[in-house]
């Protein structure tokens, strides 16, 4: 019989729950044998629907259970940290929902703990499992398109968040840029030496009073010298917005929104196609499943997550780059894991 890894999943929030049901449900070497949130009946509705053995309030029972071999934390952001320096003092895997921390110090510390406990971590940035997102990677390292001199990325909601998750999130740099910025590293496989952002409220002045923005731009300079532009909004009224575009010295690649089906109707009206798919559980419900199945896997062979500590530190980085920025009104230079 082969080998299975037994998992406790921390949080059964909408995150939790899909992780839950793809490790129960899509990944047959995994094994989730128990389910927490402090909400206890959210983590026993999740257990009953995904086939979990146990549920429990208090996420100390998953980390108690010799038997669990690696824990998945989808819990609130400013308990992240915390999770997985318990967790390494359990000898536990750890995968991790972005962002690790708000504080650069804080994650330094976490990751010192991963280190040194010799466990593996896996930072939460699914889109790089997005297949039309790892596609236009796979062409990048390639060479069909030369050498890359512009990235644009265009991340767009089809809804702001309520209020009381955004005066908790970190900020729109840090809750939604973020996997834009990972993608910006990932793509070309380069680091980003200087960030320049502008922002405002043009959508609902109650997330400028939480002290948010709700529109962005942001531009990037490489190490290299290319260039990289982020555009976000938290509201999109014609649904989820997710384009990128790689521009180089012998081509260009394309990365077009997802829609259920590729089908077209043209009649005396014009011409009509789907909608976008609604936002991202369903636009990356790939991408979620195939991140799982390379954490279990990467468990269980013995080797590290494509997507690390060190990843999960410089999107951070990137984001508090973006906020000086931003508060500042100028570029701010960047050096891998610190901003200078």
């Amino acid at each position: 019989m082969a080998k299975k890894l037994k998992v406790g999943v921390i949080g059964a929030g909408r995150i939790g729950r899909i992780h839950a049901q793809n490790l129960s449900l899509r990944i047959p070497n995994a094994e989730v044998e128990m389910i927490s949130d402090v909400r206890l009946d959210c983590a026993e509705a999740a257990a009953r629907e995904f086939h979990i053995r146990h549920a429990a309030a208090d996420y100390h029972a998953i980390l108690d259970r010799k038997d669990i071999a690696a824990v998945v934390i989808c819990s609130p952001t400013n308990t992240h940290a915390r999770m997985i320096e318990e967790s390494c003092s359990r000898q536990k895997h750890i995968f991790c929902e972005k962002p690790i921390d708000l504080d650069l110090g804080t994650i330094r510390k976490a990751l010192r703990a991963v280190a040194d406990a010799g466990v593996k971590l896996q930072v939460g940035f699914n889109r790089r499992f997005d297949p039309n997102f790892k596609r236009a990677k796979e062409w990048v390292r390639e060479g069909k398109i030369g050498t890359p001199h512009i990235v644009r990325i265009t991340s767009r909601d089809p809804a702001p968040p309520p209020l009381e998750y955004l005066k908790a999130s970190g900020g729109i740099f840090l809750d939604m840029t973020i996997h834009d910025f990972d993608m910006a590293r990932y793509l070309i496989g380069e680091e980003i030496a200087e960030v320049w952002a502008a922002g405002g409220c043009l959508i609902n002045p109650e997330i400028r009073d939480a002290g948010d923005i709700d529109t962005a731009v942001v531009t990037m300079r490489y190490k290299s010298g290319a260039f990289c532009v982020i555009d976000n909004s938290r509201k999109a009224v014609y649904g989820y917005d997710q384009r990128a575009e790689v521009f180089g010295s012998k081509g260009c690649i394309t990365v077009a929104n997802d829609t259920p089906s590729r089908a077209g109707l043209w009649d005396e009206s014009g011409q009509r196609r789907e909608p976008f798919l609604f936002f991202f559980l369903e636009r990356y419900q790939a991408a979620y499943a195939a991140e799982m199945k390379e954490f279990v896997d990467c468990v269980l062979e013995d080797r590290e997550p494509s997507v690390t500590g060190s990843d999960g530190l410089k999107s951070v980085v990137l984001g508090l780059a973006a906020q000086k920025s931003l508060k500042e009104g100028r570029p701010v230079r960047v050096d891998g894991e610190k901003i200078q």
